[in-house]
């Protein structure tokens, strides 16, 4: 009886782990927005150089602008990272060869 009570102990924690993680992976790929905010900030890019060469604004709204797409492509990395971890971490909990 008591082994029977551990055997489904270890399908539902090894379920919930795998849910968990399954939906950790679905709330980063939502999450994927920044992508279109980094094309957004690096198009941004453009025009400020642009706007910057006819000295129609200053070097540091320039940089500014450059800054912000710096900061955005790296929050779109972390998040990707976070994603690949959370995959590693779904095979890991079904028996992906790690201990």
């Amino acid at each position: 009886m008591r082994a029977i009570f551990n055997y489904e102990k270890s399908i539902l924690n090894g379920y919930s782990e795998v849910a968990n993680q399954l939906s950790n992976i679905d709330s980063l790929a939502k999450s994927y927005v920044k992508a279109q905010e980094v094309a957004a900030l690096n198009a941004s890019i453009n025009i400020s150089n642009k706007l910057g060469r006819s000295a129609r604004t200053d070097y540091m709204e320039v940089l500014m602008t450059q800054r912000d797409a710096l900061e955005s492509t790296f929050k779109l990395i972390e998040t990707k990272q976070r994603q690949m971890n959370a995959m590693v971490n779904v095979y890991r909990t079904l028996g992906g060869g790690w201990n």
